[in-house]
């Protein structure tokens, strides 16, 4: 989604034989190269969500029909009106190795997977119209042109954006605020009418809503097929994509720690027991994970890998349950709210 990408990969030769990847051990299955996975987006069950896209696409009057291809992530280029859709949900072993390293299946259920496709086709019409052009485009939504940032702080209870995307996502840049904007418009089951009746945010779907019935029945202005970084010429291993993908989201919060794991847990002093605030953290972290991940949408490997980190500065400092702390799930909701500032601070969900 996010992030712009203009060049072109030269595809590489396609192996003779797709590997049974099924039969493979983990080990040997890291070691293969993307582009010998041997996957095609049309031999999956994801076609056949993509054609009820364009069945969507086509109640609505409009014309378009975004082209996909598998890549390493989801993104729409900037001035291509297709999309790219991550390789692991071509295959269940794949998708099983993607919950595996990363705890979480980014577009993994056929919800969350209609979501992403309605989001992407929202830039796919903005690129094959050239609608962010527009004055009124700029005037609700801001410059297309504004750089995007790896950070982002949300505002969680503003009216002025639709949540559609987890974490808020409307309002991380002016070209996901449309596109998010347009995934509500064009979702079925919406009721965007009465959902974000007297929000502010009305006034950018009545644009869309107007824009959309104003491109009905016209055809698309650009027409290009281009695929940009398609799975057939990615020539890292899965291990090494695993690798650079997990550095990604590591957070660089080690010096807030301290402060905050002190307010939440007394330092053992002069002999006092007391439970371990690292074992009490090793306990609770499903609850914890669980109560982040409902409230943000942020990815779970994010979370997992930044509760290890408090569970070993926990350690680290000596600290202690205070008593009765831990009844009725209180320090529980307090850890995952701090858990939670880090992440909205640090924007811990894939750039797109």
């Amino acid at each position: 989604m996010a992030p712009t990408r203009s060049r072109r990969t030269p595809r590489s030769r396609s192996p003779r034989r797709a590997p049974d990847l099924d039969a493979l051990p983990e080990r040997a299955l890291l070691e293969l190269r993307l582009c010998d996975l041997g996957l095609r987006l049309r031999d999956t069950e994801l076609h056949a969500r993509i054609d009820a896209l364009y069945r969507e696409l086509e109640g609505r009057g409009l014309t378009l029909r975004p082209h996909a291809w598998l890549s390493t992530e989801w993104f729409a280029p900037d001035g291509v009106p297709g999309f790219a859709i991550p390789f692991y949900l071509a295959h269940p072993r794949l998708a099983a190795l993607e919950q595996q390293k990363m705890n979480e299946v980014e577009g993994g259920t056929e919800h969350s997977f209609r979501q992403l496709l309605r989001h992407e086709a929202g830039h796919a019409l903005d690129s094959a119209y050239r609608l962010h052009e527009r004055s009124r485009w700029r005037e609700l939504f801001g410059s297309f042109n504004a750089p995007y940032h790896r950070r982002y702080q949300p505002r969680p209870h503003s009216k002025r954006f639709v949540r559609h995307l987890p974490n808020w996502y409307a309002q991380s840049h002016p070209a996901e605020d449309f596109a998010e904007t347009v995934a509500v418009w064009l979702d079925p089951r919406s009721n965007w009418r009465v959902r974000y009746r007297d929000w502010p945010v009305m006034s950018k779907l009545l644009y869309v809503d107007g824009l959309m019935r104003e491109i009905a029945g016209v055809e698309p202005l650009v027409r290009r097929k281009d695929q940009v970084e398609p799975i057939s010429a990615l020539t890292l291993t899965l291990g090494e994509y695993y690798e650079e993908k997990r550095r990604r989201y590591r957070l660089n919060l080690r010096r807030v720690y301290e402060r905050d794991l002190k307010q939440l847990f007394p330092v053992r002093s002069n002999g006092h027991g007391g439970i371990d605030a690292a074992n009490y953290l090793r306990r609770a972290r499903p609850e914890i994970r669980e109560l982040v991940a409902s409230t943000t949408g942020a990815h779970r490997y994010a979370i997992d890998r930044l509760l290890r980190e408090l569970i070993a500065r926990s350690a680290d400092l000596d600290l202690v349950v205070g008593s009765g702390a831990a009844a009725n799930g209180r320090l529980a909701r307090g850890v995952a709210e701090k858990v939670s500032q880090y992440l909205a601070g640090g924007h811990a969900r894939l750039t797109r």
